[in-house]
């Protein structure tokens, strides 16, 4: 009987990537969870981040909305963040309103943001 193809090991773990977002009210004492997610590369955490900051600049005033709306479309940044995450470094994205910050980051495990 043939063997089955083996896949070698490298014996470690494959690297991910925690991705999550909070609004942090003026008057609060507490951040309010906007969303968590587990990202298995830097490619799929950045799309989460470019999902989540659209959620939220849909919701947003125009003047407050421009920000997010422009990372949205910028290539170049979006080239950055992935060179940071690839480098296991944290990347954070913060849009604000008039009274709330909303924070979006996203770091290989065990990565300080």
């Amino acid at each position: 009987m043939p063997a089955s193809p083996v896949t070698p090991s490298t014996g470690s773990p494959p690297l991910s990537y925690l991705c999550r977002a909070a609004a942090y009210p003026l008057n609060e004492v507490r951040p309010i969870p906007l969303g968590a997610h587990d990202a298995t590369s830097p490619r799929l955490a950045l799309r989460w981040l470019r999902e989540r900051t659209q959620h939220i600049t849909d919701q947003l005033d125009a003047a407050y909305a421009q920000p997010g709306l422009h990372w949205l479309t910028d290539e170049a940044e979006h080239e950055r963040a992935l060179a940071y995450l690839t480098g296991g470094t944290g990347y954070q994205l913060t849009l604000y309103d008039e009274s709330t910050r909303y924070v979006l980051l996203a770091s290989p495990a065990g990565a300080a943001p």
